[in-house]
């Protein structure tokens, strides 16, 4: 009979994922993990395998939940348009600066790791394909709403906006001033996502 664990695995997880999120993946030793997951060696790896193992569990799961929160979005908002904008605009959020500083995990994991972990590199593909059909629905909609110039692709424009909003993810990493990314946020927007013309 499988042994019930005794320790909450969503906490662990967050806990576990939030190390990896602010040093990186090679920069976190497993005795980090051990403390921030509140657990002992054999517990831990008895529960999620080793490093690389409970690495792609986080990223995976962070991947899931953004997508998951990504569709949830379009189901609610007033346009279609709406969603892609505040997609682009995301990195520049927190007016403090201190999530672009951060910046999103899959878009650091795949900078750290996709030339080296095959597994990543696929996990990225994976879920920057996801993101990209949600934002082509939206574009899609925004078309038929009358918000979108009718001869833009929906496809090429929402990949266009995922690199977009890539790249302000890159330079808030850099510190850059939050002011400056969002009027590059808007800037980016204005080409991308022309109006419909006027009759």
């Amino acid at each position: 009979m499988a042994r019930h664990r005794e320790f909450d695995e969503d906490r662990v997880v967050l806990a576990i994922r939030d190390e990896f999120w602010d040093k990186g993946y090679a920069a976190t030793s497993m005795d980090d993990l051990l403390r921030v997951s509140g657990l002992g060696k054999g517990s831990l790896y008895g529960a999620f395998g080793d490093k690389r193992s409970l690495f792609l569990r986080v990223l995976r799961d962070y991947d899931d939940a953004n997508l998951l929160t990504l569709r949830e979005r379009l189901a609610s908002a007033a346009r279609g348009i709406d969603l892609v904008r505040e997609f682009v605009q995301g990195p520049t959020g927190d007016p403090t600066g201190a999530a672009a500083r951060r910046g999103c995990l899959l878009a650091n994991s795949n900078a750290e790791l996709a030339t080296s972990t095959p597994d990543v590199a696929a996990e990225a593909r994976r879920s920057y394909d996801a993101i990209t059909t949600v934002l082509t629905a939206a574009l899609e909609r925004a078309r038929r709403e009358g918000d979108l110039d009718p001869d833009i692709d929906p496809a090429e424009t929402a990949r266009a906006a995922l690199v977009a909003q890539l790249g302000l993810m890159a330079l808030g990493r850099t510190g850059m001033d939050i002011e400056a990314l969002t009027r590059a946020a808007q800037a980016s927007l204005a080409r991308l996502l022309p109006a419909a013309p006027t009759r």
